[in-house]
């Protein structure tokens, strides 16, 4: 490869990891700052009072006007799962790039 080749087969080797590294930056920043929130519905979804709601919804007690996804059984479940598969994601790609920096 000549020089000049491989020096702009860097250059945009580094301005596209530029890129994504400010595309991941936002993201995570999104992502984190959900996590509070987030934390307060897993804690919704094992207690008491969501089974109480859960109860009342199937008794037609709660407006159908309103979005009710949080009462479905595999909803906030399926949804925790993913979490943890993207969690466990990051580390995954933290470990690799770690090693290689």
């Amino acid at each position: 490869m000549k020089r000049e080749d491989r020096i702009s087969a860097m250059e945009k080797i580094m301005e596209e990891m530029e890129a994504r590294t400010e595309e991941l930056r936002t993201a995570l920043d999104g992502f984190s700052a959900g996590h509070k929130s987030f934390s307060k519905l897993i804690d919704y979804y094992g207690s008491q009072q969501w089974m109480r709601d859960y109860e009342a919804d199937e008794k037609g007690k709660i407006s159908q006007d309103i979005k009710r996804g949080v009462l479905s059984e595999d909803g906030v479940y399926d949804l925790i799962m993913d979490y943890k598969e993207l969690l466990l994601d990051l580390l995954a790609v933290a470990e690799e790039g770690l090693k290689n920096v």
